[in-house]
């Protein structure tokens, strides 16, 4: 499960271990509700509540060969005045414009699930 969250119009994004821009999010425990799963992530990632409200996309993300992961992504209630902090499972924290995402390096299933969010099918 993984989350757009956005704080004063900007994406929340962690900087991981493959050098890679991420959203904040992790796996499910066993028994676990998705959207429980998700704003624990949140809180445990970024020090925030978060309320997860809709899925916005599901993508296959292979991370290496023969590493393949289910993705799914919320949109997430925006946030206002608040400032994330970052967990030891990540080397960076950073918010940006939607504009800046594309130049990312991040795969290309986040990009698409923040385009979506921010430009959601009608």
């Amino acid at each position: 499960m993984k989350g757009v969250v956005t704080i004063d119009g900007r994406v929340c994004l962690l900087f991981n271990e493959r050098d890679e821009w991420e959203l904040p999010g992790g796996k499910l425990e066993p028994g676990e509700d998705p959207q429980d799963c998700l704003a624990r992530e949140i809180d445990e990632e970024l020090g925030l509540k978060a309320m997860p409200e809709r899925i916005l996309d599901s993508w296959l993300y292979r991370i290496v060969p023969g590493v393949e992961v289910v993705i799914v992504t919320y949109a997430c209630a925006p946030l206002t005045g608040v400032t994330p902090r970052i967990s030891h499972e990540h080397k960076k924290l950073e918010l940006f414009a939607p504009e800046e995402i594309d130049a990312l390096n991040m795969p290309d299933g986040y990009k698409a699930s923040i385009r979506a969010f921010f430009h959601p099918a009608r």
